[in-house]
């Protein structure tokens, strides 16, 4: 019985994810994985389709039945322009903001956008955050005064409290 191709690849990303967990007790940083995944030839859209089936078998709940889909929150893969255009810590930093819920996939793309219209070189970890800032203040300036002040100066944990 052969199965289906695109389904098996998307089942050995699970099961490498699965792995990373069992052997570190955690996943490392998103952007990290998926550049890993890459590099080892799986491409984008099966890892977005194992992100995808992860996070919703995760977020089911308990008295649901394991065949009821759900919504689930998507996970952003950098193209390969994209990655040439931003740097390493700047796709981190979209990462963790987005899966922090400070920006939503709306705001982030538009980020994004900004940043590959600007970009003569490499956008470095300092202009995504002040791009960063000037776009949520364009949205809002008051509502999101304290979260640019926290990642502005690093400080994640205040964003906790």
């Amino acid at each position: 019985m052969t199965g289906n191709p695109r389904k098996e690849r998307v089942l050995a990303i699970v099961s490498l994810i699965a792995h990373y967990v069992m052997e570190d007790g955690q996943l490392p940083a998103s952007s990290d994985l998926v550049e890993e995944l890459l590099a080892v030839g799986f491409d984008a859209e099966e890892i977005d389709a194992a992100f995808n089936w992860m996070e919703s078998l995760s977020l089911q709940p308990n008295n649901q039945s394991p065949n009821t889909p759900l919504v689930v929150p998507s996970q952003r893969i950098f193209t390969t322009d994209e990655c040439l255009a931003l740097s390493r810590e700047a796709r981190g930093f979209l990462v963790r903001i987005r899966e922090m819920g400070i920006i939503d996939d709306e705001v982030q793309e538009e980020i994004i956008d900004k940043a590959l219209n600007m970009a003569d070189d490499e956008v470095s970890l300092g202009e995504m955050k002040t791009l960063t800032a000037l776009t949520l203040f364009s949205h809002s300036h008051s509502t999101w005064l304290r979260e640019v002040d926290c990642f502005m100066e690093d400080d994640w944990a205040r964003l906790y409290h």
